[in-house]
């Protein structure tokens, strides 16, 4: 991979560009509290070659997310849960408007 073709990933939501360390300094978390969102199975983040934890930008706004549950007093767990079950609405949402827009399209309504 040459030099340019990382500077075109730093754009990509789902490129692992932040290790542990700088993840948990953007939250303004611990690197326990990724660990423990990750043990939850809320993030995967990928391994570099040496075996370190990379994180991308996708996975730093569930983090947040996960932190602002935690910070309002939920337990760690369910805040995941509640980030899973948010993030499967949302995609459930999108899917949905598509299929009301392709049956819109198929079959336009007159005004009469």
């Amino acid at each position: 991979m040459t030099a340019d073709d990382s500077f075109g990933r730093l754009d990509d939501d789902d490129y692992p560009a932040y290790t542990m360390g700088r993840a948990a300094a953007m939250l303004g978390t611990t690197q326990g509290f990724l660990r423990a969102i990750g043990e939850a199975r809320l993030i995967t983040p990928l391994r570099s070659e040496g075996g370190h934890r990379r994180y991308s930008r996708y996975q730093l706004r569930i983090a947040a997310r996960a932190r602002e549950l935690v910070d309002q007093g939920t337990p760690v767990e369910a805040a995941c849960r509640i980030v899973i079950l948010e993030d499967q609405l949302e995609e459930a949402q999108r899917i949905n408007a598509e299929y009301r827009r392709a049956a819109e399209s198929a079959n336009p309504t007159t005004a009469a």
